[in-house]
């Protein structure tokens, strides 16, 4: 029999940050991902797709920690790069090949944010 599954989407991620307004102004300008609103001076909401993506300065000791590592996904990886490079984003590595899949290569290319968070492109070139 089958079930739907309870658990159906990512509705939201949450990375933590310092400066809100620093991490505000380099998702929204430097990465150009849509920016909602902002919920008082501790947090900021994006939209990327269909998930709603949340800046915030972590509420408790315990919660202050690097988050996970958001694979932003691009159609051209290697324009993606230079633009993002052009506005001043600090690459960790080129595109590069991770893997050859039978009906695609994938690439990727790390980042870091301004908070210190690791980012990555992704691509997948058929």
């Amino acid at each position: 029999m089958q079930t739907t599954p309870l658990l159906q989407r990512i509705g939201q991620i949450a990375v933590n940050v310092k400066d809100v307004a620093r991490a505000t102004a380099f998702y929204r300008d430097a990465l150009g991902v849509r920016h909602l609103f902002d919920a008082g001076p501790k947090m900021s909401f994006f939209m990327l797709g269909d998930v709603r993506l949340m800046l915030g300065v972590a509420e408790k000791p315990e919660f202050d920690h690097p988050g996970s590592i958001l694979y932003l996904v691009v159609a051209d990886i290697d324009a993606a790069y230079s633009s993002l490079k052009g506005k001043g984003v600090a690459f960790e590595d080129a595109p590069h090949l991770i893997a050859k899949m039978p009906d695609h290569e994938l690439w990727m290319a790390f980042f870091r944010d301004s908070e210190g968070n690791l980012l990555a492109l992704m691509c997948e070139k058929r």
